[in-house]
């Protein structure tokens, strides 16, 4: 599974309509809007890094109102139940 967080800048006006149609994008397991210089957050999954540009360039790109994208990939990921195994002492 490949993890992508999609960084993306909207007109102001389309940013509720825009957040609602990626969410309902079946590759989108989280979609924030977000203070600062970034109106969406959106994190992807899919199988393969080949569907990351799939998902970002012809379904998230095409959108209308959208002024443009920054894809990061995951390389790897941090949970706090999986830190703190390291120092659990089995009681």
């Amino acid at each position: 599974m490949v993890t992508a967080l999609c960084f993306i800048t909207v007109e102001p006006d389309r940013v509720n309509d825009v957040g609602s149609q990626i969410a309902r994008l079946p590759q989108a397991r989280t979609v924030y809007s977000v203070t600062g210089q970034l109106d969406i957050v959106a994190v992807i999954e899919v199988s393969d890094i080949e569907d990351v540009a799939g998902v970002v360039t012809d379904q998230i790109g095409a959108l209308e109102g959208i002024i443009s994208t920054e894809t990061h990939i995951a390389f790897r990921t941090y949970r706090p139940e999986d830190l703190g195994a390291g120092f659990s002492l089995g009681y």
